[in-house]
């Protein structure tokens, strides 16, 4: 349960980085489509989330090399980074493209769909603890 309550602590930071990196890409100087801004802030709070998630609510599964660390980021990245990107451009395209919702309450939407399978997949894959190999064990005699 504390995983799942710091899951959604960083997930709300995650989200206030999403939606202002939206919100820029979408409103800045120059413009860009809302899929791609979305696609674009999604994985700019996807690493956020992963370093937090990392240095807190899986704080206790630390990573034992920087190679765990990085497959770790990878596992993250194909998992919640997938579900993410893919999730939240399948609801904005449907909730702004088509039902011409407005981009901030369809982002809000469409993160919060996605949460509790970003959950799982986290806790079960991608900060799995890997068992250590055990030494094999000399017959008795």
């Amino acid at each position: 349960m504390l995983h799942w309550i710091k899951f959604n602590v960083v997930g709300v930071l995650g989200f206030a980085l999403q939606s202002g990196a939206l919100f820029l890409l979408t409103h800045g100087g120059h413009p860009v489509g809302y899929l791609a801004a979305t696609a674009t802030a999604v994985e700019l709070a996807v690493l956020n989330n992963f370093f937090w998630h990392q240095r807190w609510t899986w704080r206790d599964r630390p990573s034992r090399t920087m190679a765990e660390t990085m497959r770790r980021l990878l596992k993250f990245n194909i998992t919640n980074g997938l579900v993410s990107i893919a999730g939240n451009l399948v609801f904005m395209s449907i909730l702004v493209g088509q039902l011409r919702l407005p981009i901030a309450g369809s982002n809000l939407i469409s993160v919060a769909a996605c949460s509790i399978c970003n959950f799982l997949l986290a806790d079960r894959i991608a900060f799995q603890v890997e068992p250590t190999a055990l030494p094999a064990s000399t017959p008795q005699t």
